[in-house]
């Protein structure tokens, strides 16, 4: 059985909905029961909805009834489309004035027209997308950027801190543009930092010491100080984060800047990458699977190493 925090002291807190109990939303709600609150949830897969109940949640047959009564309703969700449909389901049965708070990788732009139709419902939208992965949820040390009006940050800052770190970074939409932007950026340094690291190991480097020195230079990234030593170099490649979502992030992030008009060529290669690693990975893969990938093609070299000369 999973490992469960022990429960705050004192009565339980007013009740939260969480719709996605996936990988993230699992350990996000055993947290918040935690914390000591009520939660109500659903997800569409019923082995999920069992999870969530050994770890003190009440499961809901749809999400309409995971809402019922609910003052936060917390989505942890696929994508936009999936987040506008929910959305769209419960809206009517959502209690006046409760706070909708999207923390899935969703589209800013969208959350923007979102938040409209959510307040024509008589009810409030916020965005609050994480960063952190599957051990930051299960350890609540998530980085949560929320976008929308202070007073609702203020309203739900308290129940956000059982899950790690929540900072309002400005509007609505801006967390989740901030989510896609910094999600280019990991994948970027991933795909650097493995075409680097392939490099030195098939120079004869041991992957270890190599971690150890750039971790303590100007190359170090999170790719370098989590992703490579924790699931590339064992070969587990289970961070918990697939390919297929990470590459939908990096696309939210250029779709933006050209609606910006700001150059992203770097972007747009890095997308085209990802896109090809993808295509042969297939939508399942682990998204630090890619440096796998890489050192597979790369492995013409005997033994995928280059052997050095002594030199004289």
């Amino acid at each position: 059985m999973a490992w469960i925090p022990e429960r705050a002291e004192g009565e339980s807190k007013e009740r939260v909905a969480f719709i996605g109990l996936g990988n993230m939303g699992s350990p996000m709600t055993t947290r918040l029961v935690a914390a000591g609150h009520s939660v109500s949830g659903f997800d569409v897969s019923a082995a999920a909805r069992a999870r969530f109940a050994e770890h003190g949640g009440a499961p809901a047959d749809s999400a309409v009834a995971a809402v019922a009564d609910a003052a936060v309703v917390i989505l942890m969700l696929p994508n936009s489309d999936v987040v506008d449909a929910v959305v769209a389901e419960m809206l009517p049965h959502v209690r006046a004035g409760a706070l909708l708070v999207d923390m899935s990788s969703s589209e800013p732009l969208r959350t923007r027209a979102l938040a409209e139709t959510v307040a024509a419902g008589g009810a409030r939208l916020i965005d609050a997308p994480v960063s952190g992965g599957v051990k930051g949820a299960t350890a609540g040390t998530l980085a949560i950027m929320v976008g929308g009006p202070a007073e609702s940050f203020a309203e739900v800052s308290e129940l956000l801190s059982a899950l790690g770190k929540p900072t309002h970074v400005g509007a609505i939409g801006a967390g989740h543009a901030l989510k896609a932007i910094n999600n280019l950026m990991s994948a970027i340094h991933l795909w650097g930092s493995s075409e680097a690291m392939l490099t030195g190991i098939a120079f004869g480097l041991d992957p270890e010491v190599m971690l150890e020195v750039i971790n303590a230079s100007s190359g170090r990234s999170g790719s370098t100080q989590l992703k490579w030593p924790s699931f590339i170099v064992p070969e587990t490649y289970d961070s918990g984060f697939a390919l297929a979502l990470m590459l939908k992030d990096m696309r939210i992030a250029t779709s933006l800047a050209t609606e910006l008009g700001i150059p992203h060529e770097l972007g747009d290669e890095a997308v085209a990458h990802w896109t090809r690693a993808s295509a042969d990975l297939g939508a399942g893969a682990d998204h630090t699977e890619v440096a796998r990938w890489l050192r597979e093609r790369g492995s013409s070299a005997p033994e995928g190493r280059v052997e050095t000369k002594e030199r004289g």
